[in-house]
């Protein structure tokens, strides 16, 4: 087989339909759209979630809960991750961004306990688990909260 000679899988193209064309093509004057109405006109057709004036289901449904618009919110980074420093690094928030260790620094850094570290590491994020803590300076490591 050569490249001239490949076709499309049978079946796979299809001819799109040719509207108002003239009325010989079965598809002229209205254009499958039927005869008047909004459906028929051009830009016509209602909006999404209308069901006729009667109330849409996202108004009937009762609103829950509640957003708290001071939430902050933290980039989280397991333990493991960090074993790829060298012992006695200060790794910091704007380390780990550099590394790629985390794509967006958000309201700061939390550290999570997953995993076990092996490196002796000084770590200054904003904040920590309390068993990410205990891990660290079980490997010897220092721990701040900036």
């Amino acid at each position: 087989m050569k490249l001239h000679e490949l076709k499309p899988a049978p079946g796979s193209k299809k001819t799109s339909k040719r509207l108002g064309r003239g009325t010989g093509s079965g598809l002229g004057r209205n254009s499958g759209k039927g005869e008047k109405g909004q459906k028929s006109r051009s830009g016509g057709g209602v909006r999404l979630g209308f069901e006729g004036g009667q109330m849409p289901l996202y108004r009937r449904v009762p609103k829950r809960g509640f957003t708290n618009i001071h939430r902050k919110e933290y980039a989280i980074l397991n333990l493991d991750r960090l074993n790829i420093f060298e012992n006695g690094v200060e790794v910091t928030e704007q380390v780990l961004l550099k590394k790629k260790l985390i794509s967006d620094l958000k309201n700061g850094v939390k550290i999570l306990a997953k995993g076990e570290l092996e490196r002796s590491l000084s770590i200054k994020v904003s904040k920590f688990s309390q068993a990410a803590k205990e891990k660290i300076e079980a490997a010897g490591g220092k721990v701040e909260v900036i």
